[in-house]
């Protein structure tokens, strides 16, 4: 083939191709609003993709999360000279007013419906004199307690103001670990602050900050001052109220921990409805059975929990428990390492039945009893 020949054959795809590049470059802008939408379509259905931005999420949360600021009278203390018999006629104490101070602190809320009730931590308000809450808008009012829960470390405050929006609300059964979750508050008092993180556990328990434990684990930075706090998921729906981090500085190190909201919204029930959270009660005290805790009483188990004491008149002690009992399971299902009753006690109310299984010695046994209402609720 010739040289003339060969030109000819490619003449026509070389002309075509550079007419399209032209094309391309011409209308490029034109084109590109609406190429964007299907290409971004595309990649958000790729399997590990997300979002850019969770600007989305923060807008759809963000006005309903406050700061909560309280102040508490704190007694001065007492200089210890003013007893010294050598130096206490200096002071003239016998008329020495009583002198006291402001002490503030600082926390986070989350408004969990338009008529203001808000949630936060039992420990952010606790012995508080005033509570003060600031919405992202400008506007604060004074803040109501109408009850709260150390035992989950939670409390329940109202506030009075018109157009509340309140927190959208999403499922923490669902929250998977490797979650996007994002954590509002107002870490040392710096204003409304959001941090990200994922879920790093679930159904965190036995860390000893709470009687009833069932936290979300995170690594979204948490820090004093974000307790109250709200944990979205990255669409923006509240899974948990922040309560606690792993204290070992002060400052957060990475590990923190939420209250699930489904658990949190059973006490905003309670507390709005009888001014207090309402639980069944056996009335035992219990301790983890263990391996080693079980070759020193000469038994072969080592699951369930060992009553160390009976309360008198309790539920348990009206069907015969006694301390050194070992409750080995629940309504027919294991016990386990005491997990699984902590759960149902923290989800019973009084009235309800439940059957325990009971090994005191080498016999077993099963007892039948009806759950009371712990006194002082």
């Amino acid at each position: 083939m010739t040289l003339k020949k060969i030109f000819d054959y490619l003449a026509w795809p070389v002309a075509c191709g550079l007419l399209i590049a032209l094309f391309f470059l011409v209308f490029s802008k034109q084109l590109s609003p609406l190429l964007s939408p299907a290409l971004a379509n595309v990649t958000n259905n790729l399997p590990g993709t997300g979002p850019v931005s969770y600007a989305d999420a923060v807008k759809r949360t963000a006005p309903a999360v406050v700061n909560i600021f309280t102040q508490r009278r704190v007694a001065n203390q007492t200089n210890p000279l003013v007893n010294d018999p050598l130096f206490r006629h200096f002071y003239n104490n016998s008329n020495l007013p009583q002198q006291e101070r402001l002490q503030s602190s600082l926390g986070s809320g989350v408004i969990m419906n338009p008529e203001g009730y808000i949630l936060t931590n039992h420990h952010v308000i606790n012995g508080a004199d005033q509570i003060v809450a600031l919405l992202t808008d400008g506007r604060e009012a004074q803040a109501r307690v109408i009850g709260t829960d150390p035992d989950t470390d939670l409390a329940v405050l109202k506030i009075n103001l018109e157009n509340l929006q309140a927190i959208p609300i999403g499922d923490p059964s669902k929250a998977r670990v490797g979650d996007v979750v994002l954590a509002i508050g107002n870490p040392f008092g710096v204003g409304q602050t959001v941090t990200q993180g994922i879920i790093s556990a679930v159904g965190r328990y036995g860390l000893g900050i709470n009687t009833f434990e069932n936290y979300l684990q995170t690594d979204a930075a948490i820090n004093p001052g974000n307790s109250g706090g709200a944990l979205i998921d990255a669409r923006g729906n509240l899974i948990g109220i922040n309560t606690a981090i792993l204290d070992k500085t002060g400052f957060s190190v990475g590990i923190s921990f939420a209250v699930p909201i489904d658990m949190a919204l059973r006490t905003l029930k309670d507390i709005a409805e009888h001014g207090n959270v309402v639980r069944g009660w056996i009335g035992v005290e219990a301790q983890k059975m263990t391996p080693q805790l079980a070759r020193n009483l000469g038994l072969d188990i080592n699951l369930g929990v060992i009553v160390t004491a009976v309360y008198k008149e309790s539920p348990a002690y009206k069907v015969g428990i006694r301390p050194g009992d070992i409750i080995t399971d629940l309504n027919g299902i294991a016990l386990g390492d005491g997990r699984k009753g902590v759960q149902f006690i923290e989800q019973s109310r009084p009235g309800d039945s439940i059957t325990l299984g009971i090994q005191r010695g080498l016999q077993k046994t099963e007892v039948k009893l009806v759950m009371a209402a712990q006194p002082g609720s």
